[in-house]
């Protein structure tokens, strides 16, 4: 339906321009003429400005062009270097790990055996108090013995027995 109205409504423009019932000379030559000229004048202003534009335009990408692939070298040449710098770290680690469990092993061997030292010497000790203490014991007891001979009085004691008795105390 609409299409129906909008050609009803051009064709009476369309049989109007076309101005056949007139019949007269044309003047299509002097219009192609000042066509020619006038786009020879347009070349003439716009063909330089045009091209500049252009040239610039495409220097001006390829600029860019060359700037974002200099960048991407350069983060590319980063990427590598921050692997490299990784693969380094994981290598000082692993280094670091294996030396720190050596180090480690050491520290307890090295532990383990100043702990056996020392208890060692803390049995040493343990049998060497045991041993004075034993002699002092036996001191004592001598010594209790030989007061209450002195001091009682009820058993006499010549030279040589009283001589066997001392060296008994000093042994």
């Amino acid at each position: 339906m609409k299409l129906r109205h909008i050609l009803l409504m051009i064709t009476p423009a369309l049989l109007l321009a076309s101005g056949g019932s007139e019949g007269g000379p044309t003047d299509i030559l002097p219009r192609t003429i000042n066509f020619a000229i006038f786009a020879a004048i347009m070349y003439y202003l716009v063909a330089e400005p045009a091209k500049n534009f252009y040239f610039s335009r495409k220097a001006g990408i390829a600029e860019k062009l060359d700037s974002i692939q200099s960048k991407l070298k350069e983060s590319n040449n980063a990427k590598e270097k921050a692997q490299k710098k990784v693969e380094e770290a994981k290598a000082n680690a692993k280094s670091l790990i294996e030396t720190s469990k050596k180090e480690a092993q050491l520290l307890s061997e090295k532990i383990i055996k100043e702990t056996q030292n020392e208890l060692a010497n803390l049995d040493k000790a343990f049998q060497e108090r045991t041993e004075i203490e034993r002699r002092k014991m036996t001191r004592e007891v001598v010594n209790n013995v030989l007061d209450q001979l002195f001091d009682g009085g009820s058993i006499a004691l010549d030279k040589e027995e009283l001589v066997t008795i001392v060296m008994k105390k000093v042994a």
